[in-house]
């Protein structure tokens, strides 16, 4: 692994990938990542590169999903901009029935309730225009001429396939990965390099469901996962 200014930085196989954000994830929970902001911890933990994985597709659909732009009011309660329209109407209908009446100030508020539903409604649907535009650009052009990347209040990381597949080695990825604040960055550093002195082979916290070499982007999959302890021999039957 390789520190500098700009984060942690791992060359590896698909497994070393993995383990590069196994040991971050567990460094930062340890340092009270999970407990001082939940949800940016969750965001990254569920972002980052599994065993069981594709770089290409779980990974890309990923990054295309936390790259997307956020639901607003309306749809966050479940309302379509059709029905935030209809509402409008039905408020704007209330607020000339109140003017009838000699309601000025229940007029008022109607009418308000009226533009806020409008102004929700455009809000609604301005998001679903920019999502089906930036989906498309990203899953067709931006993953062709960047890496696969992630950022949030917590962290920021990238992911990219490098060019060597030479003597029939399988792919070789990048994995970067950067603590934003400054104080937690070197807690984990400290953590970091701990796992390297007392840790000599990674007890992973994910299930290696690799049940074919697709799911390493061409690697072979291991005959058994680290947690059997038998090192690539096969278990033994029993009768």
């Amino acid at each position: 692994m390789e520190e500098s200014i700009s984060g942690f930085k791992l060359r590896g196989e698909w497994g070393d990938i993995v383990e590069h954000g196994e040991r971050i994830t567990r460094a930062l929970h340890e340092a009270g990542a999970a407990d001082a902001d939940r949800d940016a911890f969750e965001e990254w933990d569920e972002w980052r590169p599994k065993a069981h994985e594709r770089l290409g597709e779980d990974v890309s659909e990923k990054t295309a999903d936390q790259a997307s732009v956020g639901e607003g009011a309306g749809e966050k309660e479940g309302k379509s901009p059709e029905d935030d329209l209809q509402t409008a109407g039905e408020k704007l209908s209330e607020s000339y029935q109140r003017v009838e009446s000699g309601d000025n100030d229940g007029a008022l508020d109607s009418w308000k309730d009226s533009i806020d539903h409008v102004a929700r409604a455009a809000d609604s649907a301005g998001r679903k225009a920019v999502r089906r535009v930036e989906n498309t650009v990203y899953r067709k052009v931006m993953t062709q001429i960047a890496p696969y990347y992630f950022d949030n209040e917590l962290v920021s990381a990238n992911v990219q396939k490098s060019a060597r597949e030479e003597d029939g080695e399988g792919p070789e990825f990048v994995f970067e990965v950067n603590v934003n604040n400054d104080e937690l960055k070197e807690d984990v550093s400290e953590r970091l390099a701990g796992y390297e002195d007392n840790v000599d082979r990674w007890h992973v916290d994910t299930p290696k469901e690799v049940e074919s070499a697709e799911a390493a982007e061409g690697a072979e999959a291991p005959v058994d996962t680290v947690e059997d302890g038998t090192e690539g021999e096969s278990n033994p039957t029993t009768n």
